[in-house]
């Protein structure tokens, strides 16, 4: 038997516990996306290990501030989670590291890089001794076929990553459909909400380890030209978490505010709420606008790759031409 299910009811509660739930959803597999990618490409150059352990450092702050500004134990365990595969993703990112820096392995090629190498050798063989057998395609044509695919390429990805996000919410849904109702007594601690000087310092910390973390990542990303080896996915469900649980909070509802009753008392209630999560607040709604730099240097990188594979096939092709005049 299923516990009591929530009802269709979508006010600011409901609205708070489906957003709240959704978040909860997006952090549990947030990780999952990246480890992969770090699989498949038996590499974790993508990465910045500083992004990483300031990330982690977040993670232990917010455990701290949760435990001791006494969230509910749900939030405790998931902070914990956090940490833990936190934990696993830089003992990826640090296993390949080490790995290619015994071995001497060179990184993954980018495909700029690798457009390069391709003209190259194909210049290098070039002789009148030894003609093509087909005659070489125009840049234009290069260039078509390769837009063909890149589309479908583009179009896959948008697919999938939009599949995923549905999934992800739909199973907060449908977790929050299959809580049991909040009851109509307060929880313990809802009444006397107190400020706790050390969890509030904890959590600023927090707030200020999980903004400070963004910049190694951007700046690496800035000295490499490319995101290769950075799984979107990854960020869009750290901006889809971060998303809904700042609405989780901002839609909160004190237990005793019945709909149309909203009495000082109860308004001052939801806004020393909002006061004792205002540290992780910042660092929700902070974490979200630089991700956003973060999606523009996807977009951004992806069109100077397309721009340096053109220009690349224009040389090839008038090398050629030069060769064939020869």
């Amino acid at each position: 038997m299923f516990p009591p299910a929530q009802n269709l009811n979508l006010d600011a509660r409901a609205l708070s516990g489906i957003t709240g739930s959704i978040s909860i959803a997006c952090w549990v597999i947030v990780f999952s996306p990246q480890i992969i990618v770090n699989f498949r490409r038996g590499s974790a150059d993508g990465l910045s290990l500083t992004f990483l352990v300031v990330w982690l450092l977040g993670d232990v702050f917010n455990v701290l501030g949760a435990v001791l500004q006494g969230v509910l134990p749900t939030m405790v365990i998931l902070a914990i989670y956090y940490t833990l595969a936190d934990i696993v993703l830089l003992g990826q990112c640090l296993y390949y590291k080490c790995k290619a820096a015994r071995y001497h392995l060179p990184a993954p090629v980018t495909s700029s890089h690798a457009h390069e190498h391709q003209n190259h050798s194909e210049i290098v063989h070039l002789s009148p001794a030894t003609p093509l057998l087909d005659p070489p395609k125009t840049a234009e044509e290069a260039m078509t076929s390769t837009s063909e695919g890149g589309n479908w390429g583009i179009w896959s990805t948008i697919l999938f990553n939009t599949t995923a996000i549905v999934m992800v919410c739909l199973a907060g849904i449908v977790g929050w459909l299959l809580t049991p109702a909040p009851p109509q007594s307060p929880m313990p601690g809802e009444t006397h909400i107190e400020f706790d000087v050390f969890g509030q310092v904890f959590g600023y910390l927090c707030a200020v380890l999980y903004l400070a973390s963004r910049i190694p990542q951007i700046y690496l990303n800035y000295q490499r030209k490319t995101v290769d080896g950075l799984s979107l996915l990854f960020f869009l469900f750290a901006c889809l978490g971060n998303l809904t649980y700042v609405i989780s909070i901002i839609a909160y509802v004190p237990y005793d505010a019945d709909s149309g009753d909203w009495t000082p008392e109860i308004n001052q209630k939801y806004w020393r709420y909002i006061a004792i999560n205002a540290s992780w607040l910042l660092g929700s709604v902070g974490t979200l606008l630089l991700d956003m730099i973060i999606f523009v240097q996807f977009f951004w990188y992806r069109d100077i790759e397309d721009k340096y594979e053109y220009e690349s096939l224009s040389d090839s092709e008038s090398i050629i031409e030069d060769d064939y005049h020869y």
